[in-house]
């Protein structure tokens, strides 16, 4: 067991004298306080207790829930659980008089301090239900040390900016609410980020994370000294539930951590995304791929891949082979299918045509299986394109199917497909699924570039506000969950606009390997991408645009996409496989341990400053270290301070630019080392090992 995450669950252990939930629904009633224990299964059967108010909450018929739900018939079952060192329960609440049933789904780790929970509410009557509204997913207190004070660490979403998922630090003021949602119902659109860290000021913390994939909320708020409350949930729901009706609430996670340095959450976080959390292939996390495409951007008027050919595909597939430079997939973005194709466009492209989910047999005249063969020949796996839930007017499934559709007002040209419809959802299923069988496809990526709210909210009823966006979240899930399951190795490669829609339950079936839409190879940008997007997730992706060190460096991570011009003079052959080699022997250090290393002001994102991150691997004990000085920066070094390392043992610091090897003993690096870059802009790659003795 490493160091770091040894302390991590000593912190779990003790958390009786640290955190306690505290119910803040209905302040009227007296608190009780129900300590965390070190057994986590005795943690989730005292929080869920009979006679307890739990640490969720609603509003029913007027009433708030704490005022009622003790006198509600309660059980509670234990679940067979599918994953090792995992513990599940069933615990229920229902109104004997109008037999509204709630039903809290709740899952224990035992071994990360975690634990995760969603309702599901059920009307077990014959008539409508009484309204049900306000509901918070979770709504308790966490209280730490006497006087503690608290900030929630948290990021920005995705805008197509520099600054998307930089991480930020607001302090919780006593009476004063941070409230974070998302803008037009996509999870991680804008203003909100489902991932956050809310730490106390004595070193005790909770990592907090949402699952859903539309309009969620984060409030948190301090409201005596030492207590900060968390409230959590779907931000618009007022409704009632017909007979027989059952809805689900988002769901929200919870890992506790304890240590002086937050990163030790945020790490034991990291590790329990590829635990629990990410796709799995052979038993393990999926490692996204290295990916490479066909040559975007041709003349205009054609735009993606609107002017692809079977023909054209094939050379470029046989040209990544005879450089030796194949990734592992390659990639057919949007502007394959009907309608979208030249040479005559008459104002026709790749976004103004989704809808219609067929091969376009003039420029694929065999349909798309010569090109996922030629991938498979050249060792490489087949991924295409998607938007199954945008639209346009006069494509297949606008003329075929309008009751399949939901309209917005303002915006006469983008239909949503309604996957809360079973008919649809069935049908775009079993098509979709039929598409991939038959072209042979092996990874499916999903775009989605537009906001959603608007169409569920014109579509809900007064009194049924947010029905809409319940059933269409759980078609997504559905519709998932049937293509991976029809295809067990398939990869979902999770795109809306650039990262829009990462949360915890996307984040469990896909991965963003187009993580934003900021300005394609504006390489500052990517390097603040990477460093804010690693404080949660190990597994994402952008694009590689050229051959040299400051650009190859800012790309680095988990996954990437090469964006290289195979038929024009950009950089060397030899110079390309040097990259790809590099970066296949790099790409284990990011699905370890993350440390940021120059802070995490706003300034970091302007073309004035240096920006440095470390990889740490407890695994193996080793670690990287990737700085930038960028071209208005006046200073040639910065120091900084290495996390992770012992410091009783000798390190080899191997610095990429020179080949130069020293030593240093775990102290110094983490004590202080001067990063130097002669240049600006500039770049610094040093991997580090322990010596052998």
């Amino acid at each position: 067991m490493n160091r770091m995450y040894a302390k991590a669950r000593i912190g779990l252990l003790a958390l009786v004298a640290l955190f306690v939930l505290l119910p803040s629904a209905g302040k009227s009633q007296s608190r009780q306080r129900m300590a965390v224990p070190e057994d986590m299964e005795r943690w989730i059967k005292t929080v869920f207790a009979k006679g307890h108010v739990p640490p969720f909450s609603f509003v029913y018929d007027g009433k708030p829930s704490a005022q009622f739900i003790r006198k509600w018939k309660y059980s509670a079952s234990k679940g067979a659980s599918d994953e090792a060192g995992t513990i599940k329960y069933l615990f229920t609440y229902t109104d004997p008089v109008t037999g509204l049933k709630v039903a809290c789904r709740v899952t224990g780790f035992e071994e990360f301090g975690a634990v995760e929970w969603m309702l599901y509410f059920t009307n077990t009557s014959q008539r409508n239900s009484a309204m049900l509204t306000d509901v918070k997913v979770t709504d308790f207190g966490m209280e730490a040390g006497k006087d503690a004070s608290f900030t929630l660490h948290h990021a920005v979403g995705s805008n197509g900016g520099r600054d998307d998922f930089w991480p930020l630090s607001t302090p919780v003021e006593t009476d004063k609410s941070v409230y974070i949602t998302p803008e037009g119902g996509r999870s991680s659109d804008h203003t909100g980020f489902p991932f956050m860290n809310l730490e106390a000021s004595d070193g005790r913390g909770a990592i907090v994370a949402v699952g859903w994939t539309g309009n969620w909320y984060v409030d948190v708020s301090q409201q005596t000294p030492g207590t900060a409350t968390l409230a959590s949930g779907m931000k618009n729901m007022n409704l009632y539930l017909l007979p027989d009706e059952t809805i689900r609430t988002p769901l929200v996670c919870m890992l506790f951590w304890q240590d002086e340095d937050r990163m030790v959450g945020h790490n034991t976080f990291r590790r329990f995304m590829l635990a629990h959390h990410s796709p799995k292939l052979n038993g393990r996390f999926a490692e996204y791929p290295f990916s490479g495409g066909y040559s975007w951007g041709d003349p205009a008027p054609c735009n993606e891949y609107c002017c692809l050919t079977e023909d054209f595909a094939l050379a470029l597939t046989k040209r990544y082979a005879q450089f030796g430079i194949v990734p592992e997939v390659f990639w057919l973005d949007a502007g394959w299918y009907k309608g979208c194709g030249g040479p005559d466009f008459t104002g026709k492209n790749w976004y103004n045509t989704v809808g219609t989910w067929e091969v376009d047999e003039k420029r694929f005249p065999n349909g798309l299986k010569p090109l996922s063969e030629a991938a498979h020949e050249a060792g490489a796996k087949f991924m295409v394109w998607f938007e199954p839930e945008r639209v346009a007017v006069g494509s297949r499934i606008a003329e075929e199917h309008p009751e399949w559709l939901l309209k917005r007002s303002n915006d006469p040209n983008n239909l949503l497909f309604d996957l809360g419809n079973p008919e649809a959802l069935n049908w775009m299923c079993e098509h979709i699924g039929d598409l991939i069988e038959k072209n042979g496809i092996d990874y499916y990526r999903q775009d989605f570039n537009m906001h959603i709210s608007p169409y569920w909210a014109e579509a809900d009823e007064p009194d049924r506000v947010g029905i809409h966006e319940i059933r269409h979240v759980e078609g997504l899930y559905a519709y998932w969950d049937y293509l991976r399951e029809r295809f067990p190795g398939l990869l979902i490669d999770n795109c809306a606009g650039g990262g829009r829609r990462l949360d915890l339950e996307t984040m469990s079936r896909s991965a963003p390997l187009w993580r934003t839409d900021y300005s394609y190879g504006e390489v500052n940008g990517y390097q603040c991408h990477t460093y804010g997007l690693n404080f949660y997730l190990p597994i994402h992706g952008t694009g590689l645009y050229k051959t040299d060190p400051y650009s190859v460096r800012s790309a680095l991570g988990s996954a990437a996409v090469l964006n290289w011009k195979l038929n024009v003079l950009e950089g060397s052959i030899a110079d390309m496989q040097q990259i790809i080699a590099q970066y296949k022997e790099l790409r284990p250090y990011y699905y370890e341990d993350y440390y940021p290393l120059t802070g995490t002001a706003r300034e970091l994102t302007f073309d004035n400053a240096w920006l440095a991150y470390q990889m740490h691997r407890p695994s193996d004990r080793s670690g990287i270290v990737v700085a930038f000085r960028r071209k208005d920066n006046q200073q040639g070094s910065i120091r900084v301070r290495l996390r992770g390392v012992d410091p009783a043992k000798t390190y080899r610091v191997l610095n990429d630019n020179d080949g130069t090897v020293t030593t240093r003993s775990g102290a110094e690096l983490a004590e202080g080392i001067d990063l130097q870059i002669a240049e600006a802009p500039g770049s610094l790659l040093l991997r580090y090992s322990e010596a052998g003795e």
